[in-house]
């Protein structure tokens, strides 16, 4: 190619560009940083729970905030999806009246989250399985969750279980699953 014709086809380029329709003058946003996605994570999760729990807005609990194949890794088996979440965890909801649920500490790594409650609650319904019995419960526990793409891919809790079965079965009044005779650990 002559340097003539180069030169008209680098000239006919350039006139083309700029009658192109301008490009936009704001840079793409930069992608977070692991720490700044792991901070997103933890609000929205924190938001998620209390508006759930605590104001019991059940469409919390959506493809929004949670991948369409979450998992609760439990004992009995693991339940997937977000319809099978949010109805174990209406048994919150329909078990409790005067529900106090609190995030003690959430802390994570990478899409790792760690969050330390405690749940309190009146238990006036059925919570899975265990009719009424009008007791005070006071439960702290643990959950391991697991983050994809900003939302909620896994949940695994830990808690003292024979502490919640002998509130709600056996004790009478306020009862705290923190306090521990001696003796029995």
């Amino acid at each position: 190619m002559s340097r003539f014709a180069l030169g008209l086809a680098s000239s006919l380029v350039f006139l083309a560009g700029c009658n192109s329709p301008a490009e936009p003058t704001t840079p793409p946003s930069p992608s977070l940083t692991a720490e700044q996605q792991l901070e997103r994570d933890l609000e929205m999760y924190e938001n998620v729970w209390f508006e759930f729990l605590n104001n019991g807005d059940t469409l919390a609990v959506s493809a929004e905030h949670f991948t369409e194949d979450v998992t609760i890794i439990t004992d009995q088996g693991n339940i997937v999806g977000i319809d099978g979440l949010r109805q174990f965890y209406m048994n919150y909801l329909n078990g409790f009246t005067d529900i106090e649920f609190t995030i003690v500490d959430a802390f994570g790594q990478g899409d790792k989250i760690v969050k330390h409650w405690n749940f309190k609650g009146t238990h006036t319904g059925a919570f899975f399985g265990i009719p009424a019995t009008g007791n005070k419960l006071d439960l702290s526990g643990t959950t391991l969750v697991t983050m994809r793409d900003g939302r909620v891919a896994s949940e695994q809790d830990f808690f003292d279980m024979k502490s919640m079965l002998d509130q709600l079965q056996q004790a009478k009044g306020d009862v705290n699953v923190d306090d521990y005779a001696p003796g029995t650990l």
